[in-house]
């Protein structure tokens, strides 16, 4: 009794594991995308030539309209107002006690509002790094 072989070579080609790994990629993508997160207030830094190496916690911001923005970690910055600022300050510093606060204030900034700012700073001890960008 004779058998047959069935030995046929497919021509079609499975889609289903490079789609797999796509839709995999995209995930990563999108997730490692939310955790970068650079400072969303489009504020122009006066230019310094020393930069600090301390990493602030909290970023108070006031941008060339004086409006002020406050966030704390990798959280977006949300807009308050200047008598919010030493609240809000005061419950981040009991979340982290040794933290420093950057300040980010646009270089047409009047300098008085930078002072108040750097007021608040003193009277509640805490610490301030005042954000700048480099020379090149």
């Amino acid at each position: 009794m004779a058998l047959k072989r069935r030995n046929k070579i497919q021509t079609t080609f499975s889609m289903s594991s490079m789609t797999d790994v796509i839709f995999l990629l995209l995930i990563f993508f999108m997730v490692t995308s939310t955790v970068v997160f650079p400072n969303a207030i489009k504020v122009l830094l006066p230019q310094s030539k020393k930069q600090t190496s301390a990493t602030p916690l909290a970023r108070v911001t006031i941008d060339k309209d004086l409006n002020y923005y406050v966030a704390f970690g990798n959280e977006r910055e949300h807009s308050v107002s200047f008598d919010e600022i030493t609240p809000w300050l005061q419950n981040m510093q009991l979340e982290e006690p040794d933290m420093y606060v950057a300040l980010y204030a646009d270089e047409t900034v009047p300098y008085s509002e930078v002072i108040k700012i750097l007021d608040i700073a003193n009277r509640e001890h805490f610490r301030m790094v005042l954000a700048t960008r480099p020379i090149k």
